[in-house]
């Protein structure tokens, strides 16, 4: 999973603010609140998002409907997997992230790892 660029996380936000499947025109309307856009600058994001992986599209009509592939925290969590693959010793990098975190986030920590160690009854 590769960081994404500038323009690429903008267009991944509006589709993880999304519940269902959008065309580049509503991506670009989205968008030109904030910033002016052409329509094939949207498409070929969009494009190169799907030609990564990241985005999943489906015809229809003349047009394509674009929705993520995977949720912000699915993705979120395999960029964090790339970058602990990339170290020599992840505990010790883990080890200095736990400690960047605050109590109440270390908290949701220790649940979900006592969930996911938990036997199944």
């Amino acid at each position: 999973m590769r960081q994404l660029g500038q323009l690429e996380a903008v267009v991944m936000q509006r589709l993880w603010s999304r519940t269902g499947p959008v065309s580049v025109r509503q991506v670009l309307e989205d968008l030109s609140v904030e910033r002016v856009l052409a329509y094939t600058t949207v498409m070929t994001v969009l494009d190169n998002l799907h030609s990564k992986g990241l985005v999943r599209r489906e015809k229809q009509g003349r047009a394509y409907l674009y929705s993520p592939c995977f949720t912000r925290e699915e993705h979120t969590a395999a960029l964090l997997e790339q970058v602990l693959a990339d170290t020599d010793d992840r505990r010790s990098t883990l080890v200095h992230f736990v400690e960047k975190m605050s109590p109440d986030e270390v908290d949701e920590l220790r649940a979900a790892l006592s969930d996911r160690t938990e036997p199944p009854t």
